[in-house]
C-alpha cells in the first residue's frame, strides 16, 4: 500500500497547537477532528467542513480551559460522538444524522481519573482507559460503568481488533493487555500478553499481529500469544525520532506508524507471512505527528499533527475502471471499494479472512459483484449492500452464475449446483445435478411470510431429465422427490414453498402438493404458465383458453376465458391484475378477479378480517363457497370464532353458525368479566371439541374444571346415555341410579327393547333381558343369554318358547344349538339342516349318528352347490364318495388341476366324457400339450389334431396324426384341409399344410396359379434352391409377355440377367430404363454402351445432345472408335468434338493396319499427324523402302531409326559388316557397340570403341574384365591373354590392372603366376609409389592361398621387414622370421618371440612353452587345471612361484572342499609368512576344527599335518616382519589349538590316557571364539560324561543345547552366561552358521540333560580347586593371576610345573608322567610323535625324559 497527499483539511498554526484527536464515523460519512481548543470540527467524506461543536468541561467553575480531549469516537450507528476528557469524564453527544443536527449531550460518565483513551467498539459499549491504570467499560443503554480490569500503570493507548470484539491496552511500564468480549472461536488467552520495552504509545492491533512502538525508535512486531515476530531498529538513524502513534487498516493488511515529519508504512505479506515496509511518507515541516484516523471503508487516512494541521491521504494499493462505469480501489489485498461513477453510491467488498482478492467482476445487469480470493467467493448485491463471503475452492473460473433471484446467487460449477444467500456467510447449500437452466431450478427465500413459518428456504432442481427434487434448504434435507415418466422442460416452486409446478415435454402441466407429496396434472395442454406475484393464484394458457386457478388448494375448480392469441407476460400493480396477450401486432389486457387474488393472499398471511371483508363482496359461486369454506377451517385452527360463525352463515349452515354463535357469547361474556382471549376458556375449548365431533376430547376439558354435570348434559343432551351414565359411574354422581331408569325408561319410551334388553342383561337381569328380546323380535339373543346360563336352561318351557321363537324366525342354527345344548341331538340336526349349518350336522352326526355322515357330506355339497360355492362343494362330495358330482363341481369351479386329479381316479368310461371339457380348457389358454394329453385319455384325438390345426401348429399336429392315422391319410386330410384353406384365400394356412405332409411343390402351384410370385420365389428358394434362377429368368419372361415390365426387370435381376432387361427395354424402345438397368447392375461400361447405342439410334444433333446429357460423348466417341464405327464416331465428333477428329483418324489408321491395308493407313496416320507411326509400320512389315520414303516427307527425324532397324536385320542375319555399316551411317557408333558386347565380340566392341567413343574405353575395359571373371576360367583366361596383349603393347599399368583381376577360379597356380607378374611388372616398370601398392595388394592375397614364402620375398623385395616377418609368423616358419628380424631389423626379434609365446600358448604346446616363458607355461597348467604338472613344474622354480601356485591350488581346492589336500600341499611345500597366505591357513583351520569325525584316535594325522603346518608358519613368522603381530598372536593360538587336539586324538588311542583326552577337550573351551562352540561344547561334555564327570559334563551339554537352540533361532541374545561367571570360557562368541552335531546324537544329549535334570542329583557347579576357581581356569577369580597352561593337558599348572628351554612353556609333573609312562606301556607311535612335536616346539625335552628310538 502507499500513502498519496490528497488535500490538506486543516491548516496548521505557526506554533504548537496539537491535533488531539480524529476518529472517522462507522458509515464513512463523517469525520470528527478534536482541536487543542477542544472544538470538535466534523466534515463530510469529501473533506469539506460541515459542522462544529465545542466540547464543555465536567464542571464549568473550573473554566473551558481546564481539560483535555484524549479519545473521540463515533457510535456504530454514526449518531453519536463519545468525548473522553482529563477532567474525569466522558460525553455521549447526540449528533445526528443530518449536518446542522442539533447537538445534545445523551450520556455522561463520571471516572475516578483522567480518561486518556477510548473507543466505541460495538452498540452501547464504550471502552476508556484512565491514567490510573483501569481499563472500563461504559454501557450507554444503563448509563452505567463497570471496570473491565485493573493495572497500576497509566493507560497510553488503546486498540481495537478489526471484528471490534477485542481491545488491546498499552500502559506507561511497557505492558500490553489484551481483552476478548468474544474470541470468534480462535482460543487466543487473555490477560498480559508482552512487555514492550518502553511505554507502546504507537499501538495497532492488525490481522495477523501485534505492532507496537514507542520512543526507542523500535517497531516490534508481536505474534498472536506475544513472541516477537519482527523488528524494525530505527534507533541508529539520526533522522528518526520517538514513534507517536499509530493505526491500522481496517482489513488489518497495514499499519501506519506516525514519528516526526515522517508517515511510517507496513504492509504484511500473505505468502512470507512477515511484515515488509514500504517506502516511507516524508513531508518536512510536518513535525509531530500526533493523532492518526483510518476511514472505515480503508480508502483514506488522515494525519493530525503538532502544529493543529490536518492532512489527508490516499490509501490505494491500485485503481481500475471497470466498463467505464465502475471504479474499483483496492485499499489492501483483501479489501477493494467499488464505486458506481454514475450514481456514486459505494460498496466496500472485504474479505473477513483478510485473504487477497484476486479479480473483481461486476454481472447480472451491473447489479451483482463476483470476486475471487484464493480460498473464498465474494458476492454481492449493490442495490441492497448485501455481501457474502463464501469458502470456495478454486476451479479456474468455471463457474457459471445466475442472477435471475435477487435473493440468492445461483453459482453452477462442474455438475455441482451451489446456493449463496446475498447478506450471508454460509452457503445455502449445494446439490449434484447436470441441469444449469434457470427454467429447471426454482429457489424460494422467505418471499411470503407466513403466521408460525419463521425461516421458509426452498430449492427444487432436476435430478435427472425425469426426476425433480425438493430440498428445505434450513435444514438441509430432501423433502421429496417426484418421478416423471417424461421429460420436465419447466418448473416453479410458489412463493410459499408449498406446491410446485412443472411441465414436462409433451406439454402436460402438473402440480404438486409439498406436504401430501400428491401430484396432480392440471392442464394437458399448456403454452405458458405463471404464479401471480404476492399470492398462490396461477395463470396458463391451454391452447386459445386463459385458464385461471384462484385457488390452488382445489384445483379441479379452475376458471377459463377465450383468447385469440398468446400469453406474453403478467402486470401486477395499481390494485389490479392484468395478463398481456399479443393478438396479431396488438397487445390486449386481460384483468383478473383481484378480489380473488386478495383472498388468496390474506389467507396466506393470515389476515381472515381482511379475508372476510373482501368476500363479502362477492356474489356466492361455486369459487367464493369454496373460499368461504377454506376461511372457516384457517378460522377454526386459528379460534378466530366470530369469523367462523360468519363462514358457516355464509355457506348456509344454521347449525354450527347459531353453535358457534352461542360459543362466541360465552367466550366475549368470559372476556368482558375476566379480561384476555375468551377462547381460551374451558366452555369455548369444549364446544369448540363438540363441533369437531371430539366428545371425548370435550368430556375431559369438562372433566379438568371438574364440571362433570355440564359433560353429563353435554351426553344427555345427544342422547349419549352410556358415556353419559360412563362419567357419572366414574365421579361416583349420586344421580346414577335415577340416570339409569331415566335410561331404561327413555329406550321403553321410544321403543328400544333390544338397548332396554342389553341394559338388563347387563345390570345380570337375565329373565327380564330375554322377555325384552323376545318382546323386540330377536330370539337369537335370547338363545345366546340362555346358553350363557345355566340356570335359564333348566327352565323348559323358556327354553320351549325360545326354540319355537327361533324355528319361527327361521334361526335354525340358532336352535340346533339350543337343542344341542339340551341334549335334544335329534332335534338339533333337523334344525341344523333345515339351517344349511352342515359343519355343526356333520360334527353333531360323527358323534351320534355316523351312519348319516356320508348323507350329510352330499347334502352339504349340493347345498354349496346352490349357493353356487363349487369350489367347496368338491371336498364334501368326495368324502360323499360321489364322484360325477365331484368332478361337476371341479368343472364347475373352473378348479381343472382338481378335476383332473379326480378323473384319473375314475375308471376310463366315466371319465372319458369329461376329459375333453378339460382339455378344451387348457386348448383356451394356448397349454396344447396337456391339452392333447387329455384329449388322448378321453379317446379324442381327432380333436386334439383339430386344436392344433385352428392354433397353427401344424408340425404337432401332424406328429400326432402320424401316430393315430396311416400316412396317405393323413396326406389326403392335410391336402383336404389345404385345398379349403386355398379356396377361403388363406394361402399361408394352406401352405403350411402343403409343407408339412412335405408337398411344398403344391404350394408353389398354388402361388403361381394365384400369380402370388413372391411367395413361390420363397418357397422355391425354400425348397428348389438350385431352380430358384431358372424360376425367376421364367417368371421374368411370363411377366415381359404380359408387359408387366417391372416386375419382370425384379425377377430378371435376381435372376442375375441385367441383360436380359436392359434388352427388354430396349425392345419396348426404354431406353432410359435400359439405361438405368445397366448403370446400376452392368459394371464399369455397361451403361455407355447402352448409351452409345441410345444415341446410335438417335443419331446426328439428337444423339450429340443425349450424350452431352449423360455426359458421355467423349466416351460415346471413344466407344465407336472401339466398335469400328467409325462414321459414327467420325459424325459425333464432326458436331461436337473437332479436337477428337485426329485420334480417331489415328485409331482408324490402326484399324487399317491391322487390316493389312497398309496404303490407306499410311494416309490416315498422315491425316492424323501421326507421320512416324507410318514409318513404324512399314520398318515392322520390313517394308525399308516404304519407310525410307515415308520419313524422308514427313518426319526426317525417323531417318535414322530406319538405318538402325534396317542394321538389326542384317545382325540378324549375322551380317555384322553391312549392319555396322548401317549404324555409321545412322551415326549410333553406340548402338554397333552394343550388338558387338552382346554378339561376345569384345574385340569388335573395343576396336569400335578406341575408334569412335575412345571416352567410354576405360569402362568397357572393366565391363570386359567383369564379364571374363563372371565366366570362370574361361573368362580368366581372356583377362590373362588381354592382359598379355596390353603387356607386349607396353601399356605396363594397365596389364598390372588386367592381372591383379585374376582371381582364384580353380587353378591356383594360373592366379600365383599372374599376381606375381602384376608385382614383377610393377617393381620393374611403375613407379615405387604405385608398386608398393601393388604388392601390398598381392602380399595378402598370396598368404591367403598358403604362399607364405612367396609373399615374404615380395615384401623383402621392397624392404617392407615387418610385413615379411608377419608373413612368415602366419604361414608358422618361425626359424625364418627369426633369421630375418636378426639380419635385417633386429628389433623385431621380440616381436617374434612373443608372437611365438602366443603360438604355443593358443596350441596348448606347454612343454615347448616352459622353455620360453615359465609363468606363462605355469599359467597355463593352471587354466587347463593341470594342478599337479604346475606344482611339479613349479617346484623346480624359486620358492616365491613355487608358493605363488601353492596358494592358487590351494584356494581351489578349499572352494571345492577339500581343506585336507590343501593341508597335504603345505605340510609338503612348507608354510611362508606371506601375509596373502594368511587366509588360506586360517581357512584351513577353520574347515579342519569345523569338520565332523575329528575326535577320534584316527585323525591322529590330520591334526599332527596342521600343527606340524601352523608351527612351520610360526617359526617362519618369528623371522619375518609379521612378528609379534596380532595375526602372529593368532596363529601362534590356532597352533596351541592344533597341538590339544593332536595331543587328544593320540591320548584317545591309549586306554589310560583318557582323562588326559577329556581334560584337553575341556581345555580347549577357553578357544570357542575360534572353534564351533557348539560341536566344543558337545565334545567337552561327552569326554567328562565318559570318565563320570556328570557335573561338568551336565553343564556343557546343557550349554550344548542352548547353543543348538540359539543356531535355530539366529541369535545368542537369550543364552544364560550364569554357569560360566568367573571363568576364562568366553561369553561372547561367533554365531555358528549350521549345526555341527547331527540331530539324533542332539536329540541324544536332549533325553540325558532331561533325565539328570529331573533326578536332582546333581549340583549345576563346576568344580573348583584350591584357588576357589573353576579347575580348568587359567585366571584365578579372586587374584587376576593367570597359571601357565599344562602342555599334555591344558589345564593351569598350579604346583610340580616342570619348565622347558622355550619359555611360557611348561607341564604338569604328574601329567608328564603319565604321559610318559603311558608310551612306555603302550610304545603308542602318535604319543611319542606327540612327544618329538614338543621338543622341537619348546627347544628340547626336560631331563627326566628319554630318547626316542
Amino acid at each position: 500500500m502507499q500513502l498519496k497527499h490528497l488535500r490538506t483539511l486543516l491548516s496548521p498554526q505557526d506554533g504548537a497547537a496539537k491535533v488531539t484527536c480524529m476518529a472517522w464515523s462507522q458509515n464513512n460519512a463523517k469525520f470528527a477532528v478534536c482541536t487543542v481548543d477542544r472544538v470538535v470540527l466534523l466534515y463530510d467524506e469529501h473533506g469539506e467542513r460541515r459542522d462544529k461543536f465545542s466540547t464543555k468541561p465536567a464542571d464549568m467553575k473550573y473554566g473551558r480551559k481546564s481539560y483535555m480531549v484524549k479519545g473521540m469516537a463515533f457510535s456504530p450507528d454514526s449518531t453519536k460522538i463519545a468525548i473522553g476528557q482529563t477532567d474525569n469524564i466522558i460525553y455521549v453527544y447526540k449528533i445526528g444524522e443530518d449536518w446542522g443536527d442539533k447537538k445534545v449531550i445523551c450520556n455522561k460518565f463520571i471516572q475516578t481519573s483522567a480518561v486518556t483513551c477510548l473507543q466505541w467498539p460495538a452498540e452501547y459499549i464504550i471502552v476508556f482507559g484512565l491514567a490510573e491504570g483501569k481499563v472500563r467499560l461504559a454501557n450507554t443503554k444503563t448509563n452505567k460503568s463497570s471496570t473491565i480490569y485493573g493495572t497500576d500503570s497509566y493507560v497510553v493507548s488503546l486498540t481495537t481488533n478489526c471484528s471490534g470484539k477485542g481491545i488491546l491496552s498499552g500502559h506507561a511500564d511497557g505492558t500490553i493487555v489484551r481483552y476478548f468480549f468474544d474470541d470468534e472461536g480462535s482460543g487466543e488467552s487473555q490477560g498480559k500478553l508482552v512487555n514492550h520495552p518502553c511505554p507502546p504509545y504507537a499501538l495497532a492491533w492488525a490481522t495477523n499481529s501485534i505492532v507496537a512502538a514507542g520512543c526507542d525508535r523500535r517497531i516490534v512486531a508481536y505474534g498472536k500469544e506475544g513472541h516477537v515476530l519482527q523488528t524494525f531498529d530505527y534507533s541508529r538513524d539520526p533522522q528518526e525520532r520517538e514513534f507517536t502513534t499509530a493505526a491500522a487498516s481496517p482489513g488489518g493488511q497495514s499499519v501506519v506508524l506516525g514519528s516526526y515529519d515522517r508517515l511510517r508504512v507496513l504492509n504484511w505479506s500473505p505468502r512470507r507471512s512477515i511484515w515488509e515496509e514500504a517506502k516511507p511518507k516524508e513531508i518536512a515541516n510536518l513535525y509531530t505527528i500526533t493523532a492518526l484516523a483510518w476511514k472505515r471503508d480503508g480508502s483514506r487516512l488522515c494525519a493530525g499533527t503538532l502544529c493543529g494541521g490536518v492532512e489527508q491521504f490516499d490509501c490505494c494499493l491500485r485503481r481500475s475502471i471497470y466498463k467505464n462505469k465502475f471504479e474499483l480501489t483496492y485499499v489492501g489485498p483483501s479489501q477493494v471499494i467499488v464505486k458506481n461513477l454514475s450514481s456514486g453510491t459505494r460498496v466496500v467488498l472485504k474479505s473477513h479472512y483478510g485473504y487477497e482478492v484476486e479479480e473483481v467482476k461486476i454481472l447480472g445487469k451491473e447489479r451483482y459483484l463476483v470476486a475471487h480470493t484464493s480460498d473464498t467467493l465474494l458476492l454481492g448485491d449493490l442495490n441492497t449492500n448485501r455481501l457474502s463471503e463464501v469458502a470456495w475452492q478454486g476451479s479456474g473460473g468455471n463457474e457459471k452464475y445466475f442472477f435471475e433471484n435477487e435473493n440468492v446467487c445461483i453459482i453452477f460449477n462442474a455438475g455441482e449446483l451451489t446456493l449463496v444467500e446475498y447478506g450471508s456467510n454460509d452457503t445455502l447449500g449445494s446439490v449434484r445435478t447436470e441441469f444449469m437452466n434457470p427454467h429447471l431450478i426454482s429457489v424460494r427465500i422467505n418471499e411470503r411470510r407466513q403466521r408460525g413459518m419463521e425461516d421458509n428456504k426452498k430449492l427444487a432442481y432436476l435430478v435427472d431429465i425425469k426426476t425433480i427434487a425438493i430440498v428445505d434448504l434450513v435444514g438441509g434435507y430432501n423433502i421429496g422427490t417426484i418421478s416423471h415418466e417424461s421429460r420436465v422442460d419447466w418448473l416453479e416452486l410458489n412463493e410459499t414453498g408449498h406446491k410446485l409446478l412443472f411441465r414436462d415435454r409433451k406439454l402436460r402441466l402438473h402440480l404438486y402438493d409439498i406436504e401430501s407429496c400428491s401430484k396432480t396434472m392440471i392442464l394437458n395442454f399448456c403454452s405458458y404458465v405463471q404464479w401471480v406475484p404476492g399470492s398462490d393464484v396461477l395463470i396458463a394458457q391451454n391452447r386459445n383458453s386463459l385458464c385461471v386457478w384462484y385457488n390452488i388448494e382445489a384445483p379441479e375448480r379452475v376458471t377459463m376465458s377465450s383468447i385469440r392469441g398468446d400469453v406474453v407476460g403478467l402486470e401486477r400493480g395499481g390494485g389490479k391484475t392484468e395478463v398481456m396477450v399479443t393478438e396479431g401486432v396488438t397487445t390486449v389486457a386481460y384483468t383478473l378477479d383481484e378480489g380473488l387474488i386478495e383472498f388468496g393472499t390474506a389467507i396466506d398471511d393470515g389476515n381472515y378480517t381482511r379475508a372476510t371483508a373482501f368476500l363479502e363482496t362477492l356474489e356466492m359461486t361455486p369459487e367464493t363457497e369454496a373460499m368461504w369454506k377454506t376461511l372457516s377451517k384457517l378460522a377454526l385452527e386459528a379460534k378466530q370464532l366470530h369469523i367462523a360463525e360468519r363462514c358457516f352463515s355464509a355457506l348456509g349452515h344454521v347449525a354450527k353458525a347459531r353453535f358457534l354463535h352461542e360459543t362466541n357469547e360465552i367466550a366475549d361474556q368470559v372476556s368482558r368479566e375476566y379480561g384476555g382471549e375468551g377462547t381460551d376458556f374451558y366452555q369455548v375449548r369444549a364446544r369448540l371439541a363438540m363441533l369437531e365431533k371430539n366428545y371425548k376430547l370435550a368430556e375431559m376439558i369438562f372433566l379438568e374444571q371438574n364440571a362433570v354435570e355440564e359433560a353429563m348434559n353435554m351426553y344427555q343432551e345427544l342422547h349419549r346415555w352410556d358415556e353419559c351414565i360412563a362419567v357419572a359411574e366414574a365421579k361416583g354422581h349420586p344421580a346414577l341410579e335415577k340416570l339409569r331408569r331415566s335410561y331404561y325408561q327413555w329406550l321403553m319410551d321410544t321403543q328400544q327393547e333390544e338397548r332396554a334388553g342389553e341394559l338388563q342383561e347387563s345390570q345380570g337381569d337375565g329373565l327380564a333381558a330375554i322377555s325384552l328380546y323376545l318382546k323386540a323380535g330377536l330370539p337369537a339373543k335370547a338363545a345366546r343369554v340362555v346358553l350363557t346360563r345355566e340356570e335359564l336352561l333348566a327352565n323348559t318351557e323358556l327354553v320351549e318358547h325360545i326354540t319355537a321363537a327361533l324355528i319361527k324366525g327361521e334361526l335354525y342354527e340358532r336352535a340346533g344349538d339350543l337343542f344341542e345344548k339340551i341334549r335334544n341331538p335329534q332335534r338339533a340336526l333337523e334344525c341344523y339342516c333345515k339351517g344349511n349349518a352342515f359343519m355343526k350336522a356333520v360334527e353333531l352326526a360323527r358323534l351320534a349318528f355316523p351312519v348319516e355322515v356320508v348323507r350329510l357330506e352330499e347334502a352339504w355339497g349340493d347345498h354349496l352347490v346352490q349357493q353356487k360355492q363349487l369350489d367347496a362343494a368338491i371336498n364334501h362330495y368326495i368324502e360323499a364318495r360321489c364322484s360325477i358330482k365331484a368332478i361337476e363341481a371341479a368343472l364347475g369351479a373352473r378348479q381343472w388341476k382338481k378335476a383332473i386329479y379326480i378323473l384319473d381316479l375314475q375308471d376310463r368310461n366315466t371319465a372319458s366324457k369329461y376329459y375333453p371339457r378339460v382339455a378344451q380348457h387348457y386348448a383356451s389358454l394356448q397349454e396344447y400339450e396337456i391339452a392333447e394329453e387329455l384329449y388322448t385319455k378321453g379317446d379324442r384325438t381327432k380333436d386334439a389334431i383339430d386344436m392344433y390345426t385352428q392354433a397353427g401348429r401344424w408340425e404337432q399336429a401332424h406328429k400326432l396324426a402320424m401316430k393315430c392315422m396311416r400316412p396317405e391319410d393323413v396326406s389326403v386330410l392335410y391336402i383336404t384341409q389345404a385345398q379349403e384353406m386355398e379356396k377361403q384365400g388363406k394361402y399361408r394356412e394352406a401352405e403350411r399344410l402343403y409343407v408339412t405332409v412335405e408337398e411344398p411343390d403344391l404350394a408353389i402351384t398354388m402361388f403361381k396359379k394365384h400369380k402370388l410370385y413372391d411367395d413361390m420365389i420363397r418357397l422355391v428358394g425354400k425348397h428348389h434352391p438350385d431352380l430358384l434362377s431358372d424360376t425367376h429368368l421364367h417368371l421374368g419372361k411370363e411377366l415381359e409377355a404380359e408387359g408387366r415390365l417391372q416386375e419382370a426387370e425384379y425377377h430378371y435381376l435376381e435372376a442375375q440377367e441385367w441383360k436380359a432387361t436392359v434388352n427388354m427395354y430396349r425392345s419396348s424402345g426404354l431406353w432410359e430404363e435400359a439405361y438405368r438397368v445397366a448403370k446400376a447392375h452392368g459394371g464399369a461400361n455397361a451403361h455407355k454402351h447402352v448409351a452409345y447405342l441410345w444415341a446410335k439410334s438417335l443419331g446426328g444433333e439428337a444423339a450429340v445432345r443425349l450424350l452431352n446429357k449423360l455426359g458421355l460423348l467423349e466416351a460415346a466417341v471413344d466407344h465407336a472408335a472401339d466398335n469400328c464405327s467409325f462414321e459414327f464416331a467420325f459424325e459425333l465428333s464432326r458436331l461436337a468434338l473437332k479436337h477428337k477428329t485426329p485420334e480417331i483418324h489415328l485409331r482408324y489408321a490402326m484399324y487399317l493396319e491391322d487390316e493389312g491395308k497398309f496404303e490407306e493407313a499410311e494416309a490416315e496416320f498422315i491425316r492424323a499427324g501421326k507421320p512416324k507411326e507410318a514409318v513404324l509400320m512399314f520398318v515392322h512389315n520390313q517394308d525399308w523402302e516404304a519407310a525410307q520414303r515415308v520419313a524422308e516427307a514427313h518426319d526426317p527425324d525417323s531417318v535414322a531409326e530406319v538405318l538402325v532397324g534396317q542394321a538389326r536385320g542384317a545382325l540378324e542375319e549375322k551380317d555384322f559388316q553391312k549392319a555396322e555399316g548401317l549404324l555409321l551411317r545412322a551415326q549410333r557408333p553406340g548402338l554397333a557397340l552394343n550388338f558387338y558386347k552382346e554378339a561376345g565380340l569384345w574385340s569388335d566392341a573395343l576396336r569400335i570403341c578406341k575408334d569412335y567413343v575412345p571416352g567410354q574405353l576405360e569402362a568397357l575395359q572393366e565391363e570386359y574384365e567383369r564379364e571374363a571373371t563372371k565366366k570362370g576360367a574361361r573368362g580368366m583366361e581372356g583377362l590373362v591373354e588381354q592382359a598379355r596383349q596390353w603387356e607386349q603393347a607396353g601399356e605396363y599399368s594397365r596389364a598390372v590392372d588386367c592381372y591383379l583381376k585374376v582371381h582364384d577360379s580353380g587353378s591356383s597356380s594360373l592366379v600365383e603366376k599372374c599376381w606375381m607378374k602384376a608385382a614383377e611388372l610393377s617393381i620393374k616398370f611403375l613407379p615405387p609409389q604405385r608398386s608398393l601398392e601393388v604388392v601390398r595388394a598381392v602380399g595378402p592375397q598370396l598368404i591367403g592361398i598358403g604362399k607364405h614364402s612367396a609373399a615374404a620375398e615380395l615384401y623383402l623385395n621392397l624392404d617392407l621387414v615387418k610385413e615379411a616377418i608377419d608373413a612368415f609368423i602366419e604361414g608358422e616358419e618361425w626359424n625364418k622370421a627369426k633369421r630375418v628380424a636378426k639380419e635385417l631389423d633386429p628389433r623385431y626379434e621380440d616381436y617374434v618371440d612373443q608372437h611365438y609365446k602366443e603360438f604355443l600358448k593358443n596350441q596348448g604346446k606347454v612343454d615347448s612353452l616352459v622353455g620360453v616363458d615359465v609363468v606363462a607355461a605355469l599359467d597355463l597348467y593352471v587354466e587347463q587345471g593341470q594342478w599337479d604338472k604346475c606344482i611339479e613344474t613349479a617346484t623346480k622354480q624359486n620358492y616365491k612361484i613355487l608358493h605363488k601356485y601353492v596358494a592358487l591350488y590351494a584356494t581351489h581346492l578349499i572352494r571345492e572342499g577339500g581343506y585336507a589336500q590343501a593341508l597335504a600341499l603345505y605340510v609338503q611345500h612348507g608354510a611362508p609368512a606371506n601375509p596373502q597366505n594368511f587366509n588360506i591357513y586360517k581357512r584351513i583351520f577353520t574347515d579342519m576344527v569345523g569338520s565332523p569325525g575329528t575326535n577320534s584316535a584316527e585323525a591322529y594325522h590330520s591334526w599332527a599335518d596342521l600343527r606340524d603346518v601352523l608351527f612351520n608358519l610360526c617359526e617362519n613368522l618369528v623371522k619375518s616382519s609379521e612378528a609379534n603381530s596380532p595375526a602372529h598372536e593368532e596363529f601362534e593360538t590356532m597352533l596351541l589349538i592344533a597341538h590339544y587336539y593332536a595331543t587328544r586324538s593320540a591320548a584317545q588311542s591309549v586306554k589310560q590316557l583318557e582323562t588326559v583326552a577329556a581334560r584337553l577337550s575341556v581345555s580347549l573351551l577357553r578357544h570357542t571364539q575360534l572353534l564351533p562352540a557348539d560341536k566344543a561344547f558337545y565334545e567337552a561334555g561327552i569326554a567328562a560324561k565318559a570318565v563320570g564327570w556328570e557335573n561338568m559334563a551336565f553343564i556343557f551339554l546343557n550349554r550344548f543345547l542352548d547353543l543348538t537352540d540359539a543356531i535355530e533361532e539366529g541369535t545368542l541374545d537369550a543364552l544364560d552366561h550364569s554357569d560360566f561367571q568367573e571363568t576364562d570360557i568366553p561369553f561372547e562368541v561367533p554365531l555358528p552358521a549350521k549345526q555341527h552335531v547331527p540331530e539324533a546324537e542332539r536329540e541324544e544329549v536332549r533325553d540325558w540333560v532331561l533325565t539328570v535334570s529331573m533326578d536332582q542329583r546333581l549340583e549345576q557347579v563346576l568344580p573348583r580347586d584350591e584357588r576357589g576357581t573353576y579347575e580348568a581356569s587359567l585366571m584365578a577369580a579372586s587374584t587376576g593371576v593367570r597359571a601357565l597352561p599344562c602342555l599334555i593337558t591344558g589345564y593351569p599348572i598350579l604346583r610340580n610345573k616342570i619348565e622347558f628351554k622355550r619359555p611360557g612353556k611348561a607341564a604338569n609333573k604328574d601329567n608328564w608322567n603319565k604321559f610318559l609312562m603311558a608310551i612306555k606301556t603302550s610304545h603308542s607311535p602318535v604319543c611319542q610323535d606327540v612327544l618329538k612335536f614338543i621338543s622341537q616346539w619348546c627347544g628340547g625335552l626336560p631331563s627326566t625324559s628319554f630318547s626316542f628310538h
